[in-house]
């Protein structure tokens, strides 16, 4: 099976991801959402599985510098549509296994699931 790693080319975790898949030599497809975008129905699949909190990376500089009324009174539909606009505002890397996705890259959790 060929996973898909979902994130931005330039992002250090990023590399420290597909990195790692590499030297296991395990297949996947990257998926830029910076350039190629992301739909709403990925995005409202990872905000269901993981909790839009944890999707929407609100420690970014893109999200930081939002105005506060941007910031205000967010739930999930509001999380989705700011990340529909901006995608740097995604957590990232998302690696989709199918049945389910990893958010974030910590070595152990990805060879725990990939074993």
């Amino acid at each position: 099976m060929t996973y898909t790693l979902y994130g931005i080319k330039a992002c250090d975790t990023m590399k420290k991801a597909r990195t790692w898949l590499e030297d296991k030599a395990i297949a996947y497809e990257f998926h830029d959402y910076k350039t190629q975008g992301i739909d709403r129905d990925s995005l409202n699949r990872w905000c269901d599985e993981h909790g839009w909190e944890v999707i929407l990376n609100r420690a970014g500089t893109t999200f930081r510098k939002l105005d506060d009324a941007s910031k205000a009174d967010i739930d999930q539909a509001k999380a989705v549509e700011l990340m529909l606009a901006q995608p740097s505002m995604i957590k990232r890397p998302v690696l989709d296994l199918g049945e389910r996705t990893l958010v974030g890259f910590k070595a152990d959790s990805y060879a725990a699931a990939l074993a």
